[in-house]
């Protein structure tokens, strides 16, 4: 049987403890063994230890064009993707971490210049969600920027974080096609991707 209800959690804050609390390895990102005993949908209670890997909280940011109906993506090296079989260079929205005391609107629009070098028009938020809650603790913001796309290109990003971004612009259509087929292979741009195939038409009409 089909339940009609809204679905609204079983449990919330009150209903876990943190047991212990070990910090294992502190870099750019931080690395932690955690104790919690939690309530089971039965009524019981359970104790488990789990690995935390601690993220800032990040925003991704999809460039589109609604005169050219064309998006802007860009192209990095990424190190978590050294095993993917096309290679570490991935074709991804721009994003950025959360620096201490930004407001999330504020790192989409100084992310979008660092880069791709364009400048935001109008800042449309579409999710928050958590990438993986399995063992990262993480919060996404997610954007859509409207941008003039007619002269976006080039080399971008700063040296001083490593950084060598390369912009590309894409007919709307085609990059979600390569959606489709398999081609993109990151969570920020599979799901702003899909968000822009059901959201498109409504954007075109700005340009009517």
């Amino acid at each position: 049987m089909v339940d009609k209800k809204e679905w609204k959690a079983a449990y919330g804050k009150n209903d876990f403890a943190v047991l212990k609390d070990e910090v294992l390895a502190d870099s750019f990102y931080q690395l932690r063994e955690v104790t919690v005993r939690h309530k089971t949908f039965s009524g019981d209670e359970i104790t488990i230890k789990r690995d935390l890997f601690k993220r800032p909280s990040a925003v991704g940011v999809l460039l589109y064009d609604v005169t050219l109906d064309a998006v802007v993506l860009v192209e990095q090296f990424r190190v978590g993707a050294l095993v993917e079989p096309q290679g570490p260079w991935l074709l991804e929205i721009v994003a950025g971490i959360v620096e201490t005391g930004e407001a999330i609107d504020e790192v989409a629009t100084r992310e979008c210049y660092e880069e791709s070098g364009l400048k935001v028009q109008t800042l449309e938020h579409l999710f928050t969600f958590s990438p993986s809650p399995g063992g990262s603790e993480e919060n996404v913001d997610l954007f859509c920027a409207l941008v003039d796309a007619s002269k976006a290109g080039g080399i971008h990003g700063l040296a001083t974080e490593g950084e060598d971004i390369k912009v590309h612009v894409l007919d709307a259509q085609e990059a979600i096609n390569m959606l489709n087929m398999g081609k993109i292979n990151n969570s920020f741009t599979i799901i702003a991707l899909q968000w822009l195939a059901l959201n498109r038409a409504r954007l075109l009409k700005k340009v009517e």
